[in-house]
């Protein structure tokens, strides 16, 4: 008798059989009734004997957080590409730095989704992510054009907020110590 849950219960992971022919068939390049059963063979084989576990994230689309999520990676993108590209281009060696970034959830899933899109920008690296005190540890190529080092921890937590508000329960996003809702930035010169 086995304890894995998805064993004992004999669940098949149909989306992942589905993945897993398409990549075949794709992989093939040849979109036959042969090649997609071999490749639904195959995926059923996977997915049986390396069955992945459950993945319980609790989490809720936020369709206006995540626009803002990707209208904020797309603008990060397109200015971190053009402040590296003039960094190319400069005579001096940039200012470089690793800086360890606390973030406020524990949970994995949103740790690797911060730490992705931050390594997506060009600029910064994740070097190593600590599961246990949810830590991220960036290589920042140039810190004088990000700011500094606290500008470019906010930069990593900011993301981190973006992407919890985007998906994140309200559970999960107290637990992170965060509202709700947003805190809308006050008008200049009007006390919050």
């Amino acid at each position: 008798m086995s304890l894995h849950p998805r064993r004992r219960h004999g669940r098949i992971q149909w989306l992942t059989v589905a993945w897993l022919t398409l990549a075949w068939v794709l992989l093939w390049g040849d979109l036959s009734v042969g090649n997609v059963l071999a490749g639904a063979l195959l995926g059923l084989v996977v997915t049986v004997v390396f069955p992945l576990p459950a993945i319980a994230s609790g989490m809720t689309l936020h369709p206006l957080g995540f626009v803002r999520l990707v209208a904020h990676f797309a603008r990060d993108l397109v200015v971190a590409s053009v402040q590296v590209s003039v960094q190319a281009f400069r005579r001096r060696p940039p200012v470089s730095a690793v800086i360890g970034v606390r973030l406020r959830s524990s949970s994995d899933l949103y740790l690797t989704l911060t730490a992705e899109l931050c390594s997506l920008v060009p600029g910064s690296i994740v070097v190593e992510a600590h599961r246990l005190t949810s830590t991220l540890y960036l290589h920042v190529l140039d810190v004088d054009t990000a700011g500094g080092v606290e500008a470019a921890r906010r930069s990593v937590l900011d993301q981190e907020e973006r992407v919890l508000r985007a998906l994140a329960s309200p559970a999960q996003l107290a637990a992170a110590g965060l509202s709700a809702r947003p805190a809308r930035a006050a008008a200049p010169g009007v006390i919050a």
